[in-house]
Protein backbone atom coordinates (compact mmCIF):
# COMPACT_ATOMS: atom_id res chain seq x y z
CA UNK A 1 0.00 0.00 0.00
CA UNK A 2 1.22 3.63 -0.62
CA UNK A 3 2.50 5.59 1.84
CA UNK A 4 1.05 9.33 2.78
CA UNK A 5 2.40 11.84 0.99
CA UNK A 6 5.14 13.22 3.54
CA UNK A 7 3.99 15.91 5.30
CA UNK A 8 6.06 15.78 8.59
CA UNK A 9 9.46 18.27 7.60
CA UNK A 10 7.75 21.27 8.09
CA UNK A 11 4.36 22.92 8.15
CA UNK A 12 3.04 24.79 5.28
CA UNK A 13 2.80 28.15 5.38
CA UNK A 14 -0.37 30.25 6.00
CA UNK A 15 -2.64 29.69 3.25
CA UNK A 16 -5.75 31.43 1.94
CA UNK A 17 -9.10 30.93 2.24
CA UNK A 18 -9.44 30.28 -1.28
CA UNK A 19 -7.12 27.81 -0.75
CA UNK A 20 -7.95 26.49 2.17
CA UNK A 21 -11.48 25.64 0.66
CA UNK A 22 -10.13 24.48 -3.05
CA UNK A 23 -7.99 21.89 -0.67
CA UNK A 24 -11.27 20.62 0.68
CA UNK A 25 -13.32 20.44 -2.05
CA UNK A 26 -10.91 18.56 -3.95
CA UNK A 27 -10.34 15.90 -1.05
CA UNK A 28 -14.24 15.84 -1.07
CA UNK A 29 -14.94 15.23 -4.76
CA UNK A 30 -11.97 12.58 -5.17
CA UNK A 31 -13.32 10.77 -2.10
CA UNK A 32 -16.71 10.93 -3.27
CA UNK A 33 -15.93 8.83 -6.61
CA UNK A 34 -16.56 6.28 -4.21
CA UNK A 35 -20.06 7.30 -3.99
CA UNK A 36 -20.54 7.87 -7.43
CA UNK A 37 -19.57 3.95 -7.71
CA UNK A 38 -21.97 3.18 -5.25
CA UNK A 39 -24.65 4.75 -7.03
CA UNK A 40 -23.74 3.65 -10.64
CA UNK A 41 -23.58 0.44 -9.54
CA UNK A 42 -26.28 0.15 -7.59
CA UNK A 43 -28.05 1.36 -10.21
CA UNK A 44 -27.07 0.28 -13.23
CA UNK A 45 -28.99 -3.28 -13.00
CA UNK A 46 -31.86 -1.95 -13.51
CA UNK A 47 -31.78 -1.62 -17.25
CA UNK A 48 -29.06 -4.82 -17.37
CA UNK A 49 -31.95 -7.14 -16.14
CA UNK A 50 -33.91 -6.15 -19.23
CA UNK A 51 -30.90 -7.96 -21.42
CA UNK A 52 -29.29 -10.59 -19.17
CA UNK A 53 -31.60 -13.54 -21.18
CA UNK A 54 -29.59 -12.58 -24.56
CA UNK A 55 -26.40 -14.40 -23.03
CA UNK A 56 -28.19 -16.41 -20.22
CA UNK A 57 -31.83 -17.37 -21.83
CA UNK A 58 -34.99 -16.55 -19.72
CA UNK A 59 -34.56 -15.43 -16.27
CA UNK A 60 -37.15 -16.29 -13.43
CA UNK A 61 -37.95 -13.46 -10.98
CA UNK A 62 -35.66 -15.31 -8.17
CA UNK A 63 -33.08 -15.20 -11.09
CA UNK A 64 -33.01 -11.55 -11.42
CA UNK A 65 -33.78 -10.82 -7.01
CA UNK A 66 -30.34 -13.06 -6.81
CA UNK A 67 -28.61 -10.65 -9.60
CA UNK A 68 -29.47 -7.94 -7.73
CA UNK A 69 -29.81 -8.61 -4.00
CA UNK A 70 -26.10 -10.66 -3.60
CA UNK A 71 -24.57 -6.83 -4.44
CA UNK A 72 -26.40 -6.19 -0.88
CA UNK A 73 -25.05 -9.41 0.75
CA UNK A 74 -21.77 -8.10 -0.05
CA UNK A 75 -22.11 -4.75 0.99
CA UNK A 76 -23.01 -5.46 4.16
CA UNK A 77 -19.79 -7.81 4.37
CA UNK A 78 -17.91 -4.59 3.01
CA UNK A 79 -19.62 -2.09 5.66
CA UNK A 80 -19.05 -4.35 8.65
CA UNK A 81 -15.04 -5.23 7.91
CA UNK A 82 -14.51 -1.32 6.40
CA UNK A 83 -14.99 0.20 9.96
CA UNK A 84 -12.62 -2.25 11.87
CA UNK A 85 -10.05 -1.55 9.05
CA UNK A 86 -10.66 2.36 9.26
CA UNK A 87 -10.00 2.15 12.87
CA UNK A 88 -6.94 0.01 12.56
CA UNK A 89 -5.07 1.27 9.36
CA UNK A 90 -6.37 4.38 8.38
CA UNK A 91 -9.57 5.77 6.49
CA UNK A 92 -7.10 6.43 3.20
CA UNK A 93 -6.01 2.72 2.66
CA UNK A 94 -9.37 1.80 3.65
CA UNK A 95 -10.42 4.02 0.07
CA UNK A 96 -7.59 2.82 -1.88
CA UNK A 97 -8.25 -0.95 -0.94
CA UNK A 98 -12.12 -0.28 -1.96
CA UNK A 99 -10.91 1.24 -5.35
CA UNK A 100 -9.00 -2.56 -6.15
CA UNK A 101 -12.20 -3.85 -5.31
CA UNK A 102 -14.17 -2.35 -7.34
CA UNK A 103 -12.29 -2.63 -10.53
CA UNK A 104 -12.13 -6.59 -9.82
CA UNK A 105 -15.39 -6.73 -9.27
CA UNK A 106 -16.62 -4.83 -12.63
CA UNK A 107 -14.33 -6.74 -14.89
CA UNK A 108 -15.28 -9.56 -13.55
CA UNK A 109 -18.92 -9.04 -13.96
CA UNK A 110 -18.36 -7.68 -17.36
CA UNK A 111 -16.88 -10.98 -18.44
CA UNK A 112 -18.76 -13.13 -16.52
CA UNK A 113 -19.29 -16.54 -18.55
CA UNK A 114 -22.51 -17.65 -17.03
CA UNK A 115 -25.02 -16.20 -14.48
CA UNK A 116 -23.44 -17.78 -11.37
CA UNK A 117 -20.10 -16.29 -12.10
CA UNK A 118 -22.01 -12.54 -12.66
CA UNK A 119 -23.86 -13.31 -9.05
CA UNK A 120 -20.15 -14.38 -7.96
CA UNK A 121 -18.97 -10.42 -9.31
CA UNK A 122 -21.89 -8.78 -8.09
CA UNK A 123 -21.01 -9.76 -4.66
CA UNK A 124 -17.40 -9.00 -4.83
CA UNK A 125 -18.42 -5.08 -6.18
CA UNK A 126 -21.14 -5.34 -3.19
CA UNK A 127 -18.20 -5.53 -0.64
CA UNK A 128 -16.27 -2.60 -2.28
CA UNK A 129 -19.36 -1.00 -1.93
CA UNK A 130 -20.50 -1.64 1.58
CA UNK A 131 -17.03 -0.10 2.51
CA UNK A 132 -17.53 3.12 0.40
CA UNK A 133 -20.71 3.40 1.68
CA UNK A 134 -19.19 3.83 5.46
CA UNK A 135 -15.67 5.28 4.59
CA UNK A 136 -16.22 7.86 2.07
CA UNK A 137 -18.81 9.80 4.48
CA UNK A 138 -16.03 9.23 7.15
CA UNK A 139 -13.03 10.54 5.62
CA UNK A 140 -15.20 13.88 4.49
CA UNK A 141 -16.61 14.30 7.46
CA UNK A 142 -13.55 14.07 9.39
CA UNK A 143 -11.75 16.51 6.84
CA UNK A 144 -14.39 19.01 6.80
CA UNK A 145 -14.58 22.22 8.66
CA UNK A 146 -17.75 22.05 10.35
CA UNK A 147 -19.36 25.20 8.89
CA UNK A 148 -19.57 23.11 5.77
CA UNK A 149 -19.69 19.99 6.78
CA UNK A 150 -22.82 18.95 6.31
CA UNK A 151 -22.57 20.52 2.63
CA UNK A 152 -19.54 18.12 2.14
CA UNK A 153 -20.55 14.84 3.44
CA UNK A 154 -24.14 15.35 1.29
CA UNK A 155 -21.88 16.18 -1.65
CA UNK A 156 -21.14 12.06 -1.52
CA UNK A 157 -24.89 11.54 -1.71
CA UNK A 158 -24.82 14.38 -4.78
CA UNK A 159 -22.09 11.61 -5.96
CA UNK A 160 -24.10 8.49 -5.24
CA UNK A 161 -26.99 10.22 -7.17
CA UNK A 162 -24.86 11.43 -10.18
CA UNK A 163 -23.54 7.68 -10.26
CA UNK A 164 -27.66 6.23 -10.78
CA UNK A 165 -28.28 8.45 -13.00
CA UNK A 166 -24.94 7.91 -15.10
CA UNK A 167 -25.92 3.97 -14.80
CA UNK A 168 -29.75 5.55 -16.23
CA UNK A 169 -28.18 6.86 -19.14
CA UNK A 170 -25.86 4.40 -19.80
CA UNK A 171 -28.59 1.79 -20.24
CA UNK A 172 -30.87 4.02 -21.90
CA UNK A 173 -28.23 4.69 -24.83
CA UNK A 174 -27.06 1.12 -24.33
CA UNK A 175 -30.40 -0.59 -24.34
CA UNK A 176 -30.21 -0.55 -28.62
CA UNK A 177 -27.20 -2.83 -28.71
CA UNK A 178 -28.79 -4.58 -25.58
CA UNK A 179 -24.64 -4.84 -24.63
CA UNK A 180 -25.40 -5.04 -20.73
CA UNK A 181 -21.62 -6.44 -19.99
CA UNK A 182 -20.38 -2.70 -21.34
CA UNK A 183 -23.10 -1.45 -18.65
CA UNK A 184 -21.36 -3.06 -16.08
CA UNK A 185 -17.43 -2.60 -17.23
CA UNK A 186 -17.54 0.86 -17.82
CA UNK A 187 -17.41 1.53 -13.82
CA UNK A 188 -13.80 0.48 -14.06
CA UNK A 189 -13.25 4.14 -15.21
CA UNK A 190 -14.30 5.82 -11.86
CA UNK A 191 -12.51 2.97 -10.41
CA UNK A 192 -9.53 3.76 -11.48
CA UNK A 193 -9.73 7.03 -10.89
CA UNK A 194 -10.68 6.87 -7.30
CA UNK A 195 -7.41 4.66 -6.75
CA UNK A 196 -5.45 7.67 -9.04
CA UNK A 197 -7.16 10.11 -7.28
CA UNK A 198 -6.28 8.79 -3.59
CA UNK A 199 -3.07 8.50 -3.79
CA UNK A 200 -2.36 12.13 -3.88
CA UNK A 201 -4.96 12.49 -0.63
CA UNK A 202 -3.93 12.83 3.05
CA UNK A 203 -5.04 10.71 5.50
CA UNK A 204 -8.03 11.64 8.12
CA UNK A 205 -6.34 14.37 10.75
CA UNK A 206 -8.64 12.85 13.26
CA UNK A 207 -7.54 9.20 12.81
CA UNK A 208 -3.68 10.58 12.92
CA UNK A 209 -4.31 12.13 16.41
CA UNK A 210 -5.92 9.25 17.76
CA UNK A 211 -3.13 7.49 16.69
CA UNK A 212 -0.57 9.88 18.22
CA UNK A 213 0.34 11.41 15.17
CA UNK A 214 -0.08 14.86 15.81
CA UNK A 215 2.47 16.64 13.77
CA UNK A 216 1.39 14.52 10.87
CA UNK A 217 -2.25 15.78 11.50
CA UNK A 218 -1.17 19.43 12.18
CA UNK A 219 0.21 19.61 8.68
CA UNK A 220 -2.91 18.27 7.34
CA UNK A 221 -4.94 20.59 9.02
CA UNK A 222 -3.04 23.05 8.00
CA UNK A 223 -3.81 22.38 4.14
CA UNK A 224 -7.97 22.50 4.88
CA UNK A 225 -8.19 25.04 8.34
CA UNK A 226 -7.86 28.52 9.28
CA UNK A 227 -4.54 28.39 11.51
CA UNK A 228 -6.62 29.80 14.59
CA UNK A 229 -8.68 27.12 13.91
CA UNK A 230 -5.49 24.58 14.56
CA UNK A 231 -4.81 23.79 18.26
CA UNK A 232 -7.81 24.15 19.55
CA UNK A 233 -9.29 21.36 17.67
CA UNK A 234 -5.69 19.12 17.91
CA UNK A 235 -6.77 19.60 21.88
CA UNK A 236 -10.19 18.73 21.74
CA UNK A 237 -9.71 15.71 19.53
CA UNK A 238 -6.71 13.89 21.82
CA UNK A 239 -8.78 14.88 25.05
CA UNK A 240 -11.30 12.65 23.32
CA UNK A 241 -9.43 10.04 21.83
CA UNK A 242 -7.61 9.39 25.86
CA UNK A 243 -11.11 8.34 26.60
CA UNK A 244 -10.90 4.53 26.36
CA UNK A 245 -13.34 3.21 23.72
CA UNK A 246 -13.28 -0.07 22.30
CA UNK A 247 -16.35 -2.06 20.88
CA UNK A 248 -17.81 -2.69 24.39
CA UNK A 249 -18.98 1.43 24.11
CA UNK A 250 -21.21 0.65 21.50
CA UNK A 251 -23.47 -1.09 24.45
CA UNK A 252 -23.00 1.74 27.34
CA UNK A 253 -25.97 3.72 27.66
CA UNK A 254 -25.40 7.05 26.35
CA UNK A 255 -23.55 5.41 22.97
CA UNK A 256 -25.73 2.97 22.49
CA UNK A 257 -28.61 5.27 22.48
CA UNK A 258 -27.14 6.89 19.56
CA UNK A 259 -25.88 3.70 17.69
CA UNK A 260 -29.88 2.96 18.06
CA UNK A 261 -30.32 5.82 16.31
CA UNK A 262 -28.38 6.06 13.39
CA UNK A 263 -29.38 1.96 12.94
CA UNK A 264 -32.77 2.94 13.03
CA UNK A 265 -32.08 5.98 10.30
CA UNK A 266 -30.66 2.88 8.27
CA UNK A 267 -33.34 0.85 8.40
CA UNK A 268 -36.21 3.41 7.86
CA UNK A 269 -33.95 4.75 4.95
CA UNK A 270 -34.82 0.87 3.23
CA UNK A 271 -37.84 -0.35 4.22
CA UNK A 272 -39.73 3.54 2.98
CA UNK A 273 -38.76 1.27 -0.71
CA UNK A 274 -36.39 3.96 -2.28
CA UNK A 275 -34.01 1.20 -3.73
CA UNK A 276 -37.17 -1.17 -5.04
CA UNK A 277 -37.53 2.29 -7.04
CA UNK A 278 -33.56 2.51 -8.26
CA UNK A 279 -33.56 -1.30 -8.85
CA UNK A 280 -37.27 -2.09 -10.22
CA UNK A 281 -38.80 1.22 -11.53
CA UNK A 282 -37.85 -0.32 -15.29
CA UNK A 283 -39.69 -3.11 -14.60
CA UNK A 284 -42.76 -1.26 -13.27
CA UNK A 285 -42.70 1.09 -15.89
CA UNK A 286 -42.25 -1.95 -18.40
CA UNK A 287 -45.47 -3.44 -16.66
CA UNK A 288 -47.48 0.14 -17.04
CA UNK A 289 -47.38 -0.45 -20.52
CA UNK A 290 -43.94 1.41 -21.59
CA UNK A 291 -41.60 -0.04 -23.77
CA UNK A 292 -37.92 -0.73 -23.00
CA UNK A 293 -36.49 1.98 -24.34
CA UNK A 294 -39.22 3.95 -23.15
CA UNK A 295 -39.13 2.31 -19.67
CA UNK A 296 -35.67 3.07 -19.60
CA UNK A 297 -36.26 7.20 -20.92
CA UNK A 298 -38.81 7.44 -18.23
CA UNK A 299 -35.97 6.03 -15.40
CA UNK A 300 -33.91 8.94 -16.63
CA UNK A 301 -35.95 11.37 -15.71
CA UNK A 302 -36.21 9.77 -12.38
CA UNK A 303 -32.56 9.83 -12.07
CA UNK A 304 -32.49 13.90 -13.38
CA UNK A 305 -35.00 14.46 -10.31
CA UNK A 306 -32.84 12.50 -7.92
CA UNK A 307 -30.07 14.88 -8.52
CA UNK A 308 -31.34 17.50 -8.38
CA UNK A 309 -33.28 17.85 -5.57
CA UNK A 310 -29.82 16.43 -3.58
CA UNK A 311 -28.65 19.66 -4.96
CA UNK A 312 -31.01 21.19 -3.53
CA UNK A 313 -30.55 19.80 -0.24
CA UNK A 314 -26.77 20.42 -0.46
CA UNK A 315 -27.41 24.39 -0.63
CA UNK A 316 -29.75 23.95 2.61
CA UNK A 317 -28.79 21.59 5.10
CA UNK A 318 -26.10 23.65 6.79
CA UNK A 319 -28.39 26.71 6.43
CA UNK A 320 -31.82 25.06 7.88
CA UNK A 321 -30.54 22.03 9.49
CA UNK A 322 -30.73 18.42 8.98
CA UNK A 323 -33.97 17.56 10.81
CA UNK A 324 -36.31 20.40 8.77
CA UNK A 325 -34.75 18.59 5.98
CA UNK A 326 -35.62 15.16 7.22
CA UNK A 327 -39.27 15.52 8.18
CA UNK A 328 -40.12 17.14 5.19
CA UNK A 329 -38.66 14.99 2.86
CA UNK A 330 -39.94 11.79 4.70
CA UNK A 331 -43.07 13.44 4.91
CA UNK A 332 -43.26 14.08 1.00
CA UNK A 333 -42.36 10.19 0.86
CA UNK A 334 -45.35 9.09 2.93
CA UNK A 335 -47.97 10.90 0.35
CA UNK A 336 -46.58 10.30 -2.99
CA UNK A 337 -46.42 6.50 -1.94
CA UNK A 338 -50.19 6.81 -0.95
CA UNK A 339 -50.89 8.30 -4.24
CA UNK A 340 -48.93 5.49 -6.27
CA UNK A 341 -50.78 3.07 -4.29
CA UNK A 342 -53.84 4.50 -5.34
CA UNK A 343 -53.17 4.70 -8.86
CA UNK A 344 -52.57 0.92 -8.75
CA UNK A 345 -55.96 0.48 -6.88
CA UNK A 346 -57.22 2.37 -9.58
CA UNK A 347 -55.84 1.21 -12.69
CA UNK A 348 -55.12 -2.18 -11.41
CA UNK A 349 -51.61 -3.93 -11.87
CA UNK A 350 -51.46 -2.58 -15.57
CA UNK A 351 -51.72 1.06 -16.01
CA UNK A 352 -52.78 3.14 -18.80
CA UNK A 353 -53.78 6.64 -19.44
CA UNK A 354 -53.97 8.66 -16.86
CA UNK A 355 -53.62 6.46 -13.85
CA UNK A 356 -50.14 6.03 -15.56
CA UNK A 357 -49.24 9.36 -15.78
CA UNK A 358 -50.13 9.92 -11.88
CA UNK A 359 -48.02 6.96 -11.04
CA UNK A 360 -44.83 8.55 -12.54
CA UNK A 361 -45.64 11.44 -11.41
CA UNK A 362 -45.53 9.83 -7.94
CA UNK A 363 -42.87 8.34 -8.45
CA UNK A 364 -40.84 11.44 -9.19
CA UNK A 365 -42.39 13.34 -6.28
CA UNK A 366 -41.32 10.41 -3.79
CA UNK A 367 -37.65 10.30 -5.35
CA UNK A 368 -37.38 14.18 -4.95
CA UNK A 369 -38.53 13.83 -1.51
CA UNK A 370 -35.78 11.33 -0.53
CA UNK A 371 -33.12 13.15 -1.96
CA UNK A 372 -33.57 16.45 -0.27
CA UNK A 373 -34.34 14.37 3.02
CA UNK A 374 -33.79 10.83 3.97
CA UNK A 375 -31.07 10.47 1.66
CA UNK A 376 -28.23 12.59 2.56
CA UNK A 377 -29.50 13.13 6.11
CA UNK A 378 -28.87 9.59 6.99
CA UNK A 379 -25.53 9.49 5.76
CA UNK A 380 -24.61 13.21 7.31
CA UNK A 381 -26.00 12.27 11.19
CA UNK A 382 -23.89 8.66 11.08
CA UNK A 383 -20.51 10.44 10.00
CA UNK A 384 -21.62 13.10 12.98
CA UNK A 385 -22.84 11.22 16.01
CA UNK A 386 -20.00 8.79 17.22
CA UNK A 387 -17.07 9.10 19.01
CA UNK A 388 -13.79 9.15 17.21
CA UNK A 389 -12.72 6.14 18.72
CA UNK A 390 -15.12 3.88 17.83
CA UNK A 391 -16.33 6.05 15.21
CA UNK A 392 -16.03 3.97 12.47
CA UNK A 393 -17.35 1.06 13.78
CA UNK A 394 -20.40 2.38 14.50
CA UNK A 395 -20.85 3.66 11.40
CA UNK A 396 -19.84 0.09 10.38
CA UNK A 397 -23.06 -0.91 12.66
CA UNK A 398 -25.29 1.53 11.09
CA UNK A 399 -23.93 0.92 7.59
CA UNK A 400 -24.71 -2.78 8.08
CA UNK A 401 -28.23 -2.54 9.03
CA UNK A 402 -28.70 0.14 6.12
CA UNK A 403 -27.62 -3.04 3.66
CA UNK A 404 -29.45 -5.71 5.48
CA UNK A 405 -33.08 -3.99 5.38
CA UNK A 406 -31.82 -3.03 1.66
CA UNK A 407 -31.35 -6.95 0.94
CA UNK A 408 -34.70 -8.02 2.78
CA UNK A 409 -36.95 -5.39 0.75
CA UNK A 410 -34.83 -6.27 -2.58
CA UNK A 411 -35.25 -9.63 -2.40
CA UNK A 412 -38.90 -9.93 -1.48
CA UNK A 413 -40.09 -6.95 -3.68
CA UNK A 414 -40.79 -8.96 -6.86
CA UNK A 415 -42.54 -11.27 -4.53
CA UNK A 416 -44.46 -8.84 -2.41
CA UNK A 417 -45.67 -7.65 -6.06
CA UNK A 418 -47.19 -10.40 -7.05
CA UNK A 419 -48.64 -11.67 -3.95
CA UNK A 420 -50.37 -7.96 -2.70
CA UNK A 421 -50.08 -6.47 -6.14
CA UNK A 422 -48.86 -2.85 -6.05
CA UNK A 423 -51.61 -1.41 -4.37
CA UNK A 424 -51.01 -3.37 -1.20
CA UNK A 425 -47.06 -2.77 -1.39
CA UNK A 426 -47.10 0.86 -1.73
CA UNK A 427 -49.35 1.09 0.95
CA UNK A 428 -46.86 -1.24 3.14
CA UNK A 429 -44.18 1.30 2.04
CA UNK A 430 -46.34 4.49 3.07
CA UNK A 431 -46.92 2.77 6.45
CA UNK A 432 -43.70 2.25 7.52
CA UNK A 433 -43.00 5.88 6.27
CA UNK A 434 -45.45 7.40 8.32
CA UNK A 435 -43.79 5.33 11.39
CA UNK A 436 -40.18 6.33 10.35
CA UNK A 437 -41.08 10.36 10.16
CA UNK A 438 -43.26 10.00 13.94
CA UNK A 439 -39.65 8.27 15.28
CA UNK A 440 -37.77 11.26 13.62
CA UNK A 441 -39.78 13.50 14.75
CA UNK A 442 -38.92 12.29 18.45
CA UNK A 443 -35.66 10.82 18.50
CA UNK A 444 -33.13 12.46 15.74
CA UNK A 445 -30.96 15.38 17.00
CA UNK A 446 -29.59 18.68 15.24
CA UNK A 447 -25.94 18.60 14.40
CA UNK A 448 -25.87 21.99 12.61
CA UNK A 449 -23.26 24.07 12.86
CA UNK A 450 -21.59 21.74 15.97
CA UNK A 451 -17.96 20.52 15.42
CA UNK A 452 -17.97 17.31 15.86
CA UNK A 453 -15.79 17.27 19.36
CA UNK A 454 -19.05 19.53 20.80
CA UNK A 455 -21.27 16.12 19.68
CA UNK A 456 -19.27 13.89 21.22
CA UNK A 457 -18.67 16.00 24.27
CA UNK A 458 -21.95 16.19 24.58
CA UNK A 459 -22.57 12.30 24.58
CA UNK A 460 -20.01 11.83 27.10
CA UNK A 461 -21.47 14.49 29.34
CA UNK A 462 -25.06 12.62 28.93
CA UNK A 463 -23.23 9.41 29.52
CA UNK A 464 -21.93 10.43 32.96
CA UNK A 465 -24.64 12.18 33.71
CA UNK A 466 -26.60 8.42 33.49
CA UNK A 467 -24.14 6.95 35.58
CA UNK A 468 -24.52 9.35 38.31
CA UNK A 469 -28.23 9.54 38.55
CA UNK A 470 -29.47 7.64 41.34
CA UNK A 471 -31.06 3.77 40.63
Amino acid sequence: MHANPPLTRRIPPELTARTIRRHVFWAAAITALGGLLFGYDTGVVSGALLFLHVDFGKLSSFDKELVTSLLLVGAMVGAFFAGKIADKVGRRPTVLMTSVLFMAGVIGAALSPNLMSLVVMRFVIGVAVGSASMVVPLYIGEAAPPQIRGALVSFNQLAITSGILTAYLVDYGLSYTQNWRLMFGLATIPAAALFVGMLFQHESPHWLISQGREEEARAVLHRVRASTDIEAEIIEVRELSKKKTTAKDLFNPAVRGMLTVGVLLAVFQQVTGINTIIYYAPTLLHGAGLGNSAALLANVANGVVNVGMTIVAIRLIDRVGRRPLLLGGTTGMAVSLVVLALAFVVGGSHLTGATAIIAIIALLVYTGSFAIGLGPTFWLLISEIYPVGIRGQAMSVATVANWGANFIVTISFLTLLGTIHGSGTFLLFAFLTIVALVYFQRRVPETKNRSLQEIERDLFRSKSSTAARPK
